[in-house]
């Protein structure tokens, strides 16, 4: 396996149809030789975190659902920003990580997070499957930003991230959802 993406965003290329990725942006949250995991960052439910995941009204209660992603789209994550990353269950990066499942302090966890967000699902690979994507230029690879995770305008980031990449691929931006309606 070559550089892991961990922690980097990875943007949809035009040329993925799928309509469970197409023009998603995908922060890493895994990647070894094992396989996989992602979370797609522009994808908004209509739910909140309350009406959903009543047990998680604590952490999020008003904050609306994100879909990250197909694979087990029953099960929820929250990634999180620690002001003690050891807290974390798992860390993305330096204070970038997943909430635990069992909290037994909820306040005085709740007391020591940044932003949130909850994910319904996550987006998975198995093992070689992402570095085969890549091959075929599925994925644009991006630095995340965390004004990209706790984007405010989901349905604006994948355009966002491909202009702030530049020259061609602020041209990809541009494209419209439908290629026939150019």
């Amino acid at each position: 396996m070559g550089t892991s993406l961990k922690g980097q965003l990875l943007i949809a290329s035009p040329t993925i149809l799928d309509p469970n990725f197409r023009r998603t942006v995908v922060l890493m949250t895994e990647h070894g030789d094992e396989g996989a995991m992602g979370l797609i960052l522009n994808r908004a439910a209509e739910t909140t975190v309350g009406e959903a995941v009543p047990d998680l009204a604590w952490l999020a209660g008003d904050d609306i659902v994100h879909v990250g992603g197909p694979v087990s789209p029953q099960s929820v994550v929250v990634l999180a920003e620690f002001e003690e990353p050891t807290q974390s269950a798992l860390l993305v990066e330096d204070d970038l990580g997943f909430v635990p499942a069992e909290v037994e302090d909820t306040d005085a966890l709740a007391d020591g997070l940044g932003r949130r967000r909850v994910f319904a699902g996550h987006a998975g690979w198995g093992p070689g499957q992402l570095e085969a994507e890549m091959e075929e230029e599925s994925w644009i690879v991006e630095p995340a930003a965390r004004e990209d995770v706790f984007t405010d305008d989901p349905e604006d980031l994948w355009s966002r991230v491909l202009r702030r990449k530049g020259r061609e691929y602020a041209l990809l931006s541009t494209m419209p959802a439908d290629p026939s309606l150019n």
